[in-house]
């Protein structure tokens, strides 16, 4: 193909694109599902993660419920948390009693025209960690680990409920500590999310402790709250 032909397909391809653009391409929606937890496949975006891995006694599962009246699914996040450690382990690990459900890599997702996140959920009375992870950009050059920002969620029990979350209360955290800086999260260069549960802490009022816990979960979205 000559060079002027080229650049006469490239300009004809650019003009298809220009007149099948949308809306949403302009001015995009006031929200936008990011998660739906209706079915087995939807799951297999998540994996699952506690201090079993360093020789804690927790445990925890990821299922589907499904609908006994022909709607979809919602997903339920389930376990136990332990303080216990196993003896015979080779970690030394400084706490125990937490488990967690981490979406798997899917790329970048752009969130930068939201300014909250939303999670339908119904749950046991516990206090529940929900995490962002955006492409580093405040640790070292090189390093492979995602920056994490957490908030907690309160789950109320029995009924379901909307947790509605700034992305401004999001606080930076390097391995569960905050951080004490002032850092701006990147909203568009979100690499993942996760939602977690320890058995100690959180926020006035909410069951604590080891033992069992239990969260359904709907759905995750993005809002555009602020006009």
């Amino acid at each position: 193909m000559s060079r002027f032909r080229a650049l006469w397909q490239a300009s004809i391809n650019a003009t298809k694109r220009a007149l099948t653009w949308n809306l949403e391409d302009l001015v995009p929606p006031s929200e936008r599902y990011i998660f739906k937890f209706d079915s087995k496949e939807e799951l297999k975006r998540w994996h699952l993660y506690s201090d079993s891995e360093y020789g804690g006694l927790s445990s925890a599962s990821l299922e589907i419920k499904e609908s006994v009246n022909g709607s979809s699914g919602t997903g339920v996040f389930s376990g136990n948390l332990s303080l216990d450690v196993d003896e015979s382990s080779r970690w030394n690990i400084s706490r125990s009693g937490f488990c967690g459900m981490r979406s798997k890599k899917f790329g970048f997702i752009d969130l930068d025209a939201y300014d909250t996140l939303a999670l339908k959920v119904k749950g046991d009375g516990r206090c529940y960690i929900s995490t962002i992870y955006t492409e580093n950009w405040v640790n070292s050059p090189g390093q492979q680990e995602d920056n994490s920002w957490q908030a907690f969620v309160f789950v109320p029990k029995g009924n379901w409920y909307i947790a509605k979350i700034p992305l401004a209360r999001y606080l930076p955290t390097w391995r569960g500590n905050v951080i004490d800086a002032k850092l701006e999260m990147n909203p568009s260069r979100v690499v993942g999310m996760s939602l977690s549960v320890n058995a100690e802490g959180g926020v006035p009022g909410a069951r604590s402790g080891p033992g069992d816990f239990q969260v359904e979960i709907d759905w995750i979205k993005a809002l555009r709250m602020q006009s």
